[in-house]
Parts: C-alpha cells; structure tokens; sequence
C-alpha cells in the first residue's frame, strides 16, 4: 500500500488524468447509450409470475404498463357528461391515443353504461395501455402523456394522471438532495480541519468516484437487471462512504505531517495504515451488499452489484486519487495555526485532549451505567420494527400535490378504493365446461368478502385464454387487499377449478409484490445469516480473536433494528412524513429489508473496524486491555463522530429527492450511522470490552494456528509509528505533560 501511494504522489498528474479520464469515459458512454433500468420484481415460478407470462401471451396487447387518466368536475361545471367537458376529453383522449408508445386507450363516452363514470356523474377514467412495461417506456413518451392531460386542464375540470409510467413523467429532476449533502458535508470537515484545502479533498475525492460509479451503473443497465432508484442509491452509499474514508486518510496525513514527516512519507504511512482498514472496511461493505446474490432475484442482483461497484470505487480513489491530490496541497493540509506551531515549535505527537480524553476515561470508570443507557437507547428506538409490516405502498403515499396523488384519491372518493389496484384472474381454457365455469365465476367472486366488483369473462381471439378483473373493496396497500389474494387462491378460486381443467391464477401489482414479500421473507435468515458469517469471519481473521467479531454482530444487528425502528414510525405510522414531503403513512417496500441490512451491516462494521484497530494496534504494544481500550477510544472517537456527522448529513439531504424509496433509505442509513457511531462505538461497545477485560482479546490456540494471518495495520508500519512516537514523546518529558495515555480510569 505504501508504494502505491508513493507512485501516485510521484506521478500525482498522471494518476488524476487517469481518473478523469475514467469519468469522462464513462459519462461519454452513458450519454450515448441512455438507460435502460427496470424495476421487474416478478419472481420465476410464482402464481403473480405465472399469471403476467399467460396475459402476456394471450392478449398481446394488454400486456404493457396500464396508466389512468382522471377527470372531475367541480360543482359549477355541471358532470362530465356535460358536452363541453365530453368534447373536451374526447378530443384529449384521441390525441392520447394517437401518441407513440400508446396501445390504447379506452373512452367512456363511447359506452352509456359504462362503470368508468361514478354514480355523482362528476368523475370519470380512461385506461391508457403503453405498449410496454413501465421500466421500459421512454420518458419522453410518459412525459408526452403527462403534458396533453395537463392541456386539457381548465376552470371546473381537473385533469390528472396515476401509474407507474406517469410517475416517471413526475419525478423531480436535478440533483438537489446531492448538492445539499455534499455542500453540509464540506463545512462539517472545514470545522474539523480548519483549512479549506484539506476539507475541500474528500468531497473533490468522493464526487470523482461516485460520479464515475453513476455512468458505470447506467451502463450496467444494458447489461443485467438494474432498478430505476439504484444509480440514486448507489450516490447515496457513495457519497457518505467515500467522503468517511477519505476523511479517515487524510487525518492519518495531517498527524503524519505535525510528526515532522514529509507530505510524501506522511501519504504514504497514511495509506499504509489507514488506508488498509478503508480497503477492509470497504471489503466487508462490499461482502454485505454481494450477499443479496444468494436470494437469486434478479431484481436485487443488479442493485447489489451497482452498489458494490458504487464502493469499489470510492475505496480505489481513497488509496489512490486522494494521496495524489495531497500531494498537490501540500504543507496546506494543516491549518495556518497548525503550520505556524510546526514552525514555531517544532514536531510533536497528536496526542487525545478535551472532550475525547475525557469522555473515554468516563466509560472506563462508569461501564456498567452507560453500558444500560445505552442498551435503553436501541431497545426503545427498536420497539417499533416489532410492527414491520411489508406491503405495496401506492401512489395514495405519493405527496399531496402531485398528479398522481390527486389522481388515486379522485379514484378512490369516486369509485372506492380498490379502483386504483385490481387484481386480474388468468387461466388457460380448454373446453365447454371450462367456459361454463368461468361464466358462473363472477357470481362467486362478487359474493366473497373484499370484492367491491367484477368485470364479466373476456377471452383471446383464440379463445384459449380468458381473465377478469376484480376490484377490491380496500386500498391496493391495505392489508385487507392481501389478505383477499390470500382467500381467493387457497379458498375460492379451488372451488372454482374443481371438475375442470381450470388453473385460475391472481396477478397484477398487489398480488405481485405480495409474491416478492413472501420470497424475500422466506429467505432473509439465510441471507443474514451469510452476511453476518462472513462479516464475522472477517473480523475473526483481522482481530485473532472471538470476542471482537461476536460483538460486532451483535452491535450490527442493533443498529439495524433502531433504523428499521425510525423507518418503521415515520413512514408506516407516518410521523412526520407528511410535512417532510414523503406522503401519507403506508406499509414498507418489501425489498427494502434486504437491501438495507445489506447496507447497514457493511456501514456498521467500517466503524467497528476503524476504533477496534486502533485498541488491537495497544493490545500488541502493551498487552493492557483498559488501556488499549481507552486509547483507542480517545485517538479515533473524535474522527468516527466527525465521519458520522459528514454520512448523517449526507443521508439525510437525500429526502429531499422527493422518491419515497429514496427517502427511506436516507433516513434509515442517516439513524443507523448516528446510532452506530454517538450510541453503539463510543459508548456500549467501550462499556463491553472495559468489563470483558483481556477475554475480548481470546482466541483457541488450535483456531489460531490453523488461520491463515492478514493485518488491517502492516506490524512495521506499527514499530515504524511507534519508535517515531516515543522518540517524541522522550524530548518532551521534561515538560511532563499526561495525556489519557496515562490516565487510569
């Protein structure tokens, strides 16, 4: 690691030309391929799964995205029958119909008896059929849609647009929540730095990675199976990780550079050291995300391999880009005051004062208080994940004021609710008996509780394939509209098949995410349980010990449980969502549990990684647990507490996006690294290993020697640090300064 940092400071232009060139590169490329991002959460071999490919098929052209087009009359404009408002929308829905992409598009008017107009004669729908699935309609043509309903728009008549291809036509542009994350990042490390130089290298750092990372995951999209959000999320991790690493590289500089060493052996001895637990710490988050592969969905797939090339990115700049570029500022990395100092009286060690001193002999001298408070803490932040509840969470979450919000309201005040998510029975036919079962199925289905209505048979112009839609008398999110997929596959539809060659299956969205819901639960403790091995095996390797790792599993699975916890009473309970722009109150995304303990676990870790380094790099030099535990402490709380401020803040500027899913992770991330870092590593793992004493430090003789050894610090590196340090520390006994070093608790 130190001769690669020596080379990239000895050709510093070089090794930025080459990363600009790799940015440039990519964003070339995206620009000229454009995306190609599909939210498919179809699981092969599902009944929803079962029931799209059989649509598909026999009816051709109903299998693209079905958007709807709403309008209301207001109590002066009389009911939409009225001619100027039917002129109107007849000349609207024609010149839909008439634009690319669009399959159909159906029109009330054309049948009197229509259930597309309510019962008050003031609101009414068209179907609009794209020609193909929302994930692979073209903006433009959503956009495009979106514009001449809004045209039509008028005093007593409102206009407006629900779906997912609609949706894509609403989602806000520009990278605000970015900018706000970045901008709140710089001034936090300018406070933590005092120069502007050295505070302005993680952001120049991170924007190079992550924006390289954004074009790269466009391009991924051609190639596999990648989600709208993931470029979105992969900027999310990729700003907050790769801000925090280099953060933690370029505070090893800055204490290499008030030790007296040059800013090229103060470089390198930073990559060297700190440099190689960011290569680790970015390995575990790596580990983490690549776990969701085990789940063999391939809608998780492309998330996950973005967000891992999001981090490899980041880590590669930290230990490359980033020595370059400090090489470019040089002496400028410390402040004026701290140069001036250097000048004045010359090198001398960073060593632990103030608040970080303090505190860390505090939970030295208190570890059974502060351990329960903080026990408290995550209990009561983590209660409310007991009432996780995954589901389908519709446009009625969207944000009062959007299209698609006033369009799913107007629906459900004018037809019910169940309107904005039907649910659509398919089935192959076979002969006479077939038809006739079918024909008296409605009968049933509108006899069975949660069915609001249904629509009579139609069949394929082979007559092989036949559907029918039933609209729920619940929400498409309610609970009641899964528990109705539920009763008609194990009760109704049975009945229905029995003496027939029948095979009824229940599709579209709901019944679908019920589907992906289901999977992704039957699956999640095996793919914890790998994440959490592997995680701990890494640990187990780094550390020589079993206490460590057996620790952080447990401290992970606590942040964890606090972030779903705040996820759980913002968005499910809706405290707070409303006035923070994120829609009313609704069940959580079933995918978003894999995906941010995914995340987490890899975050979580960095710090666990990051403060036990530095109390293994005591342990080897002394063999005193109390002190290595308070040093390490003391020496990296107030660098994880600044790097937490910095992912925090980027985190969090991110519910800005306006994207619900978004959000979600923004605030689960920006409370779990809070939790993490203020609660878990400062405070109750200290607390842990004060009252463990040397057993954190224990590993079976015979597992030792059969493990194979690798170091986060090279051990020279340590002697090399640790001779240079006394050898400071032995000019300055005269003037008997103490330090926590030598403070016992």
């Amino acid at each position: 690691m130190a001769a690669l940092a020596r080379w990239c400071v000895q050709r510093r232009l070089v090794t930025v030309l080459l990363w600009l060139l790799a940015l440039a590169g990519t964003t070339a490329g995206a620009a000229a391929l454009g995306s190609a991002y599909s939210n498919d959460y179809g699981v092969p071999g599902t009944e929803s799964d079962r029931a799209a490919r059989l649509l598909d098929a026999g009816f051709p052209g109903r299998g693209g995205d079905s958007d709807i087009l709403v309008w209301h009359t207001g109590p002066d404009a009389g009911t939409v029958r009225a001619a100027a408002v039917e002129q109107t929308m007849t000349r609207t829905l024609d010149r839909v119909g008439d634009l690319p992409g669009v399959a159909s598009v159906t029109n009330p008017y054309d049948d009197p008896g229509t259930p597309s107009v309510s019962e008050d004669g003031r609101t009414a729908y068209a179907v609009v059929t794209f020609d193909r699935q929302a994930g692979d309609i073209p903006d433009s043509q959503a956009r495009a849609v979106a514009d001449a309903a809004a045209a039509a728009r008028a005093d007593g008549l409102q206009v407006e647009l629900g779906g997912a291809a609609v949706s894509v036509a609403e989602a806000p542009g520009g990278h605000l929540a970015e900018a706000v994350g970045v901008a709140v990042a710089a001034v936090v490390l300018f406070l933590a730095f005092g120069t502007l130089a050295a505070s302005l290298l993680p952001i120049a750092t991170a924007l190079v990675s992550v924006g390289t990372a954004y074009a790269g995951i466009t391009l991924l999209g051609h190639a596999m199976t990648v989600a709208d959000f993931a470029p979105m999320l992969g900027t999310l991790i990729g700003l907050g990780v790769g801000i925090d690493y280099a953060l933690f590289i370029v505070t090893r500089h800055r204490r290499g550079l008030k030790r007296g060493l040059s800013v090229a052996d103060a470089a390198a001895e930073a990559v060297a050291t700190t440099g190689r637990a960011v290569v680790f710490a970015g390995a575990t988050v790596c580990v983490a995300l690549l776990g969701m592969l085990i789940l063999r969905l391939s809608f998780l797939n492309g998330v996950a391999v973005a967000a891992s090339l999001t981090v490899v990115l980041t880590v590669a700049a930290s230990v490359t880009l980033l020595p370059a570029l400090l090489s470019f500022i040089g002496p400028r990395a410390l402040s004026r005051r701290e140069r001036r100092r250097l000048a004045e009286h010359g090198p001398r060690p960073d060593l632990p004062t103030g608040f970080a001193a303090r505190w860390s002999a505090l939970v030295e001298r208190r570890p059974k208080l502060l351990g329960a408070l903080a026990l408290i803490v995550v209990t009561v932040l983590a209660l409310p994940t007991l009432g996780l509840r995954l589901g389908t969470s519709d446009q009625g979450n969207d944000p009062r004021g959007s299209t698609t919000r006033a369009a799913y309201d107007l629906l459900a005040e004018g037809f019910g609710p169940g309107v904005n998510g039907p649910l659509t029975l398919v089935t192959e036919v076979g002969g006479a008996e077939d038809r006739l079962a079918l024909d008296s199925l409605d009968t049933s289905l509108r006899a069975t509780r949660g069915v609001a209505s249904v629509t009579p048979v139609t069949y394929s112009s082979g007559g092989d394939t036949a559907y029918l839609t039933v609209v729920p008398d619940s929400a498409p999110q309610s609970r009641a509209t899964s528990d109705l997929v539920d009763r008609l596959r194990s009760q109704v539809l049975p009945r229905a098949e029995h003496g027939t060659s029948l095979d009824l299956h229940v599709g579209e969205v709901t019944a679908g995410h019920d589907d992906f819901a289901a999977v992704v639960v039957g699956k999640l403790p095996l793919f914890v349980g790998v994440v959490i091995g592997l995680g701990c095996l890494l640990l187990l390797l780094a550390f020589r010990s079993v206490g460590i790792p057996v620790k952080a599993a447990v401290m992970n699975i606590a942040a964890v449980a606090g972030a779903f916890g705040v996820v759980v009473a913002v968005f499910q309970w809706g405290w707070g969502s409303e006035p923070l722009g994120l829609g009313s109150a609704g069940p959580i995304e079933p995918f978003l549990p894999v995906i941010m303990v995914s995340v987490l676990f890899g975050l979580s870790m960095d710090y666990q990684v990051f403060l036990v380094s530095r109390m293994y790099e005591e342990w080897l030099e002394t063999g005193d647990n109390r002190r290595a535990v308070r040093v390490g402490l003391a020496e990296t709380s107030r660098v994880i507490n600044s790097a937490a401020v910095v992912m925090i803040s980027v985190f969090l500027a991110f519910v800005l996006s306006g994207d619900r899913v978004i959000a979600m992770f923004g605030i689960a991330l920006a409370a779990a690294v809070a939790l993490d870092a203020f609660v878990l590593r400062t405070l109750l793992v200290p607390a842990l290993m004060h009252l463990l004493g040397d057993a954190n430090w224990w590993l079976p003789r015979a597992l030792d020697a059969r493990l194979p050894r690798i170091s986060i610090e090279p051990p020279e590196c340590r002697r090399a640090a640790h001779e240079r340090l006394t050898d400071v520390v032995s000019t300055m006994e005269k003037e008997r300064q103490r330090d926590v070093r030598d403070i016992t608790g």
